[in-house]
């Protein structure tokens, strides 16, 4: 049976099949959750998605996860806020889903993701929250091998409205 929770952790030191970082298009590393995973996978990661060739919003790229305690890292784009009428919402479902693509491809068990555009792309976290909740929960429910998948957030402020955001899906 899967279980899907938020957690207030450093996402840096999870120890899960996979951790999800809140990338740039360049995939190059920046700042807030992004900046965190690349300082703390070492300048491996760097090399790596080099070759990749960055990624476009609502999409995915797999690397390993080199120095962290998870064996890989999906990376993936958010959009960046303009209000909810330039296709947000969408674009940032995508980013869930493909996530989740990739991890049943690699027959991951368990994943943590951030919060998805909500720094500085800007995207209000109550919405963003919504948004991610009810599209893992929608997407795994048909993938037999997903046991546990963690929204980890940064502050307590950020987990009360993950919460929220799961007891609103699961009623």
């Amino acid at each position: 049976m899967l279980k899907l929770h938020a957690i207030r952790a450093d996402i840096t030191k999870l120890k899960l099949d996979a951790i999800i970082n809140a990338a740039n298009s360049s995939l190059l590393g920046g700042g807030g959750v992004d900046g965190a995973i690349h300082r703390a996978a070492g300048p491996d990661l760097v090399h790596e998605c080099r070759l990749l060739g960055g990624c476009k919003t609502g999409q995915a790229k797999l690397t390993k996860g080199y120095r962290l305690p998870a064996a890989y890292i999906i990376h993936t784009v958010g959009p960046v806020w303009r209000g909810g009428e330039q296709g947000e919402p969408d674009l940032l479902a995508s980013c869930y889903r493909n996530c989740l693509k990739l991890a049943a491809a690699k027959q991951l068990r368990s994943l943590a993701f951030p919060s998805i555009s909500t720094g500085i792309y800007g995207y209000p976290i109550e919405l963003a929250a919504r948004v991610a909740i009810k599209t893992v929960s929608a997407e795994v429910a048909d993938q037999a091998d997903m046991e546990e998948i963690i929204f980890c957030c940064f502050s307590d402020a950020d987990l009360a409205v993950y919460e929220a955001a799961i007891r609103e899906v699961n009623q």
